[in-house]
């Protein structure tokens, strides 16, 4: 059975864009990475070396225990509780970035077989993890409470994945009344919702939406510092109710034991001694030039009818082109020119739109991303 699972679930193209993308001369649009230069590496070094002092760092060299580190729960939940979702220390589970928190909830959660409801598109590593869980997975469209109800109706799905707040890879945020309206069906048809919020602090423009898990007990909520912090530390963390987050902790203990304690320990005295709130500024500040910069070159580079997302935050903007056209086609030619972008087929679970493509706008520096959506739109032209 494992390997019959494996075999169902396809590598990440944005993973294996990765690697041909490694040459220093080709512009990337295609990985959600956020913009090296803008690592706080001298915050991040004070941190290590102080976890690495003193009498305590022996232990922070140690097992820990499968929960996470104390204090940096505590501030975690803090940080959680200032955007609007009141949480304790002792309602999280510290996680190898979000990606493993989201893999216990499947563990959890899901038996062979199991439904999982999915917005069309969506992120790709959750296709692939509920894929390796066996689950049968099936689209929905987020944003149409009716078609959610239908959904819930038709097929009984266990569980119910969104990206509410700046979505991977459509940028879309869901709407307030929306995201009552979707928590409402949840309760009334016993649905778990999974809230993945990599994003949510990456706003640049409109007021701050509350997390669905505010509103309800059925909705467990991933959080991660890798898009704020450093995505290289592989640091998350999980909020869910109890009885589960006793099984999401069973299933941690399982996979690893517990996330590495150095890394925790200097996490936790990152976000004691450092003003992350002005960290988020700049990078919101750099983040809101290159998605404006990437925004005005569409317009300027692609052909006539072609439709692209207008995103308040995150990472990514959305784009369709006009007519029959096949973006893995022109991934070739986009290529040959140093330009690369993910062909958006990948992120459906059913009848893919192949005229799509994600574009990452967080990684290059404005004069990149112009130099870049030109290569593309001849790219594009060419193909």
């Amino acid at each position: 059975m494992p390997r019959q699972r494996l075999a169902a679930v396809t590598s990440s193209p944005v993973r294996d864009l990765l690697a041909l993308t490694d040459r220093p001369e080709i512009i990337s649009f295609a990985g959600g990475l956020p913009a090296p230069e803008l690592f706080d590496v001298n915050g991040w070094r004070a941190a290590f070396t102080a976890v690495l002092s003193g009498p305590a760092a022996r232990r922070h060299l140690q097992y820990a225990p499968t929960e996470g580190d104390a204090r940096l729960r505590e501030l975690a939940a803090a940080r959680l509780t200032g955007r609007g979702l009141p949480t304790t220390a002792g309602q999280l589970l510290i996680t190898t970035g979000s990606q493993q928190a989201l893999t216990l909830v499947a563990a959890a959660l899901l038996d062979p077989g199991a439904v999982v409801a999915v917005e069309q598109p969506t992120y790709l590593a959750a296709l692939q993890c509920f894929g390796m869980a066996g689950a049968r997975i099936v689209p929905v469209t987020a944003d149409d409470p009716a078609a959610v109800a239908e959904v819930f109706a038709r097929d009984r799905p266990r569980l119910l994945y969104l990206v509410p707040t700046f979505a991977n890879p459509t940028g879309r945020t869901l709407p307030a009344d929306r995201r009552a309206a979707i928590v409402e069906l949840a309760e009334r048809h016993g649905v778990w919702i999974v809230e993945d919020d990599p994003y949510g602090e990456l706003r640049y423009r409109g007021e701050h939406l509350t997390p669905l898990a505010a509103g309800s007990d059925r909705v467990i909520h991933l959080g991660s510092l890798s898009k704020i912090g450093a995505p290289g530390l592989r640091l998350g963390w999980l909020r869910a109710p109890e009885p589960l987050r006793a099984a999401l902790i069973v299933a941690k203990q399982a996979a690893d034991l517990h996330t590495s304690t150095v890394d925790q320990a200097a996490a936790a005295h990152y976000l004691a001694t450092t003003d992350l709130d002005a960290h988020v500024g700049r990078l919101r500040a750099a983040y809101r030039q290159r998605r404006d910069t990437m925004l005005t070159m569409l317009a300027q580079v692609m052909p006539a009818g072609t439709r692209w997302t207008d995103p308040d935050g995150g990472m990514f903007v959305w784009v369709t082109l006009p007519g029959p056209a096949d973006t893995a086609a022109i991934l070739p030619a986009a290529l040959a020119h140093d330009v690369a972008f993910v062909p958006g087929a990948a992120f459906y679970a059913a009848d893919p739109d192949r005229a799509t493509l994600r574009l990452s706008f967080t990684t290059s520096t404005p004069e990149q991303i112009t130099e870049g959506m030109r290569r593309l739109g001849t790219a594009i032209t060419a193909g």
